[in-house]
């Protein structure tokens, strides 16, 4: 059914963010599970008892196998709700929750007044494409819905059966915020709905990180009303059993602009995703306004096998693949398991373009991949033949059907290749795929623009730190916009990252928040060249205050220790930094205590990005004591810590037997 049970953390977290705890509380958690959402509520409630006399729960699950967890854990909850004096009863719907739905939805006769209404819903709820003919598709359909994926459909329903003024929090795919496939439930949605607040999930893995979760996921907690708040507070959590978090309250009309005829939904976790957002709104123009389109590769290669070929032959054209795609160019043919020529008859004459020159552009990246859109020019001038194809898998940008001029495409391919281009579009979208859809709805350069860009390349595609160099120059030097350049801000952290990672560090330490220490500890801004890091005292405060005035991250106050405990602690088992040089008696856990980088590592650090670095770093890993370097060492798994709430662990039965099922 692509439904993922939720654990304990993220239950907790989720109901931890309801607002209203009334004497009299109706919720409805569609599509439950073992009822981990429903004990995590539960045992919100009891915890402030004084607030609630009667609770209700509402449980849809049709799988039979969870539905005798869900009845074992209900009961737990009863059984500790009269233990506080709370009147506790629930029914469970072995039905389908939105055919459920749609009827109580309907008006008639027969049903009972408020009898759908209800104050509270938690869901999280199933993943699964639906087909446009499906049943259920045509069931939203009759509530006003088109959406082409169940989890909008459950979020849908579940506000409509909301009362007014009652709360809704869900744990989704992020992928609802923005695309024509959304468009109608963003719509909907929000005109029921104020968002109140979100949390964002910095890895695609960490809400779920047994199961293999390819989309980014968020909790949005909204009312149902139609005033919308002045602000809304958007945090992000860097791991589940992480208390590192990020906050950042933007104005709601950041969030979702007013005149905006898509409804985007516009998520800026830092100050930094903020400058990322002013910068690109300094482009002026769409793909129309430049005179181009981009359309996805029509060779579908299982529909067109029988003329497929692993090398070029007589009576052939080049095929094009994503794996072609290289240092901005194409390589063709290449040796892969790709076929690299397709026949060049009547019967594909529609899958062919003429070999003329486009920009290519990869539909589809890796998670491990640094870059999300990835470009590259295909250069008409160094194939012999009169058409080209290019794989379903590509998006390509043309000019009617037909090709660019070269110093365009070049200029073209070089914008999208840029830090600033993905910075964006990871901030709105919420997948690995770079869509035709995705493409148009960009912002670019005047045409003058990229044309001087493309001057500025040649047959040798520059590096990403060249391009990101020449996007200044070009396009951004004469805007003077304030704050620090948001470009600099992401390469200067993905530097401080791959130091980690060449020093030894374990996966667990390769985030943002150790890269940032690191950075603070050498007083390193992201302008700064490496040779000029220092080494000054500072203690915890005065790192989170240097990463949110160098560095627009900005982390919630209480979350100090977490930096203390999963990054400070570290370096100093690894021997990077040392505690309290300036009194040795004072003790690690004084309130007055500082932290510097050791010596020997700041004189390697200055040396990054030279030719003396590979050198440096062997002689530095050499020289360090074996017994501080354990750390390096040591497997990089997370501690298997589920909860910190006793109460809540004895409450979630549901997340004790989940290790069962």
């Amino acid at each position: 059914m692509g439904q993922f049970l939720t654990p304990a953390p993220v239950a907790e977290l989720m109901a931890g963010m309801f607002d209203k705890l009334d004497s009299e509380i109706t919720l409805l958690d569609a599509g439950a599970g073992i009822g981990s959402l429903s004990a995590a509520f539960v045992a919100r409630v009891c915890q402030h008892q004084k607030y609630t006399s009667n609770l209700r729960v509402v449980a849809y699950e049709i799988d039979p196998f969870l539905i005798g967890y869900l009845h074992q854990t209900l009961e737990l909850c009863e059984r500790v709700c009269q233990n506080v004096g709370i009147c506790f009863n629930y029914e469970i719907r072995e039905t389908d929750f939105i055919a459920d739905a749609v009827s109580l939805l309907q008006p008639s006769l027969l049903k009972e007044p408020n009898k759908a209404e209800f104050t509270h819903a938690i869901l999280n709820p199933p993943y699964l494409k639906i087909n446009a003919r499906s049943q259920v598709r045509k069931l939203l359909r009759t509530i006003g819905l088109e959406t082409s994926n169940l989890y909008t459909g459950f979020m849908a329903a579940t506000a409509q059966l909301l009362k007014s003024g009652g709360e809704f929090v869900a744990i989704t795919p992020r992928s609802f915020c923005n695309g024509t496939y959304f468009r109608n439930f963003r719509k909907m949605f929000l005109e029921m709905m104020a968002l109140q607040q979100i949390y964002l999930f910095e890895s695609r893995q960490e809400a779920f990180s047994e199961d293999d979760v390819l989309q980014e996921t968020a909790i949005a907690h909204a009312t149902k009303q139609k005033q919308k708040p002045d602000s809304i507070l958007i945090n992000t959590i860097f791991g589940i059993d992480d208390d590192f978090i990020m906050s950042n309250s933007v104005p709601y009309a950041a969030l979702v602009h007013p005149n905006d005829p898509e409804q985007f939904i516009h998520i800026l976790p830092d100050t930094f995703s903020q400058q990322i957002v002013q910068q690109m709104g300094l482009f002026p123009c769409n793909l129309k306004d430049l005179g181009l389109t981009v359309s996805t590769g029509r060779v579908v290669d299982f529909r067109a096998k029988e003329y497929l070929r692993a090398n070029p032959e007589n009576n052939t054209v080049p095929l094009i693949y994503p794996v072609n795609l290289s240092d901005g160019y194409v390589e063709h043919p290449k040796i892969t398991k790709k076929p690299q020529a397709l026949v060049d008859v009547e019967e594909t004459a529609n899958l062919l373009v003429p070999n003329e020159h486009y920009v290519l552009c990869k539909r589809f990246s890796s998670k491990e991949e640094k870059r999300r859109v990835v470009a590259v020019v295909y250069d008409a001038s160094k194939f012999d033949c009169a058409y080209v194809g290019f794989e379903n898998h590509l998006n390509y940008f043309h000019k009617d059907g037909h090709g660019l001029d070269i110093t365009l495409a070049r200029g073209l391919a070089a914008y999208l290749n840029s830090t600033l281009v993905d910075s964006f579009f990871r901030l709105f979208n919420g997948h690995t795929q770079v869509n035709a859809t995705d493409l148009r709805n960009l912002k670019y350069p005047t045409l003058e623009q990229l044309l001087s860009l493309g001057l500025r390349i040649g047959e040798q595609f520059p590096s990403q730190q060249e391009i990101d160099e020449l996007i200044e120059a070009e396009l951004l030097s004469m805007t003077n916009q304030p704050g620090n350049n948001p470009v600099a801000i992401k390469s200067r952290i993905d530097e401080a990252l791959q130091i980690l990672l060449e020093l030894g560090f374990p996966r667990a330490q390769l985030n943002e928040r150790s890269a940032l220490t690191l950075l603070a500890l050498l007083d390193l801004k992201p302008n700064d060249p490496w040779r000029l890091a220092v080494s000054p005292l500072m203690g915890i405060t005065p790192m989170m205050d240097f990463m949110a005035q160098h560095y627009g991250k900005t982390y919630k106050p209480n979350t100090r220790e977490t930096v203390r405990r999963q990054t400070v602690h570290q370096f100093l088992d690894a021997a990077l930094i040392v505690a309290n040089p300036d009194d040795p008696s004072r003790p690690i856990n004084s309130p007055k205590t500082v932290y510097q980088v050791e010596e020997s590592a700041l004189k390697l650090l200055r040396t990054y990005r030279t030719d003396e670095w590979k050198k440096n770093l062997r002689t530095y890993l050499a020289s360090v004591d074996p017994r501080k370097k354990r750390y390096a060492q040591e497997t990089d798994k997370l501690p298997n810590v589920l909860v910190k709430n006793d109460f809540f662990q004895r409450l979630c039965f549901a997340c004790r037997v989940s290790d069962s099922i």
